[in-house]
């Protein structure tokens, strides 16, 4: 049982993985973006930040459950 719950631990900190991911690379598209108000590419640049933090953490425990579930 306790693999099981390992294996959708495991798929549900992909799925994190995937949307920091994407979340990070739109932040970096508006925080370099000549057209958008300083304000806004600061907020951004801060987002993306905190989203490859995210990004970072939710891989790091995916493969933690990874090696879990193989046991």
């Amino acid at each position: 049982m306790e693999t099981v719950k390992n294996a959708a631990n495991y798929v549900g900190d992909t799925v994190q993985q995937g949307m920091s991911g994407a979340s990070k690379e739109a932040n970096k598209s508006v925080a370099k973006d000549s057209d958008a108000s300083l304000g806004t590419r600061a907020s951004a640049a801060k987002d993306a930040i905190g989203d490859k933090a995210d990004e970072t953490s939710s891989s790091a425990s995916a493969s933690v459950n990874k090696e879990a579930a193989k046991h």
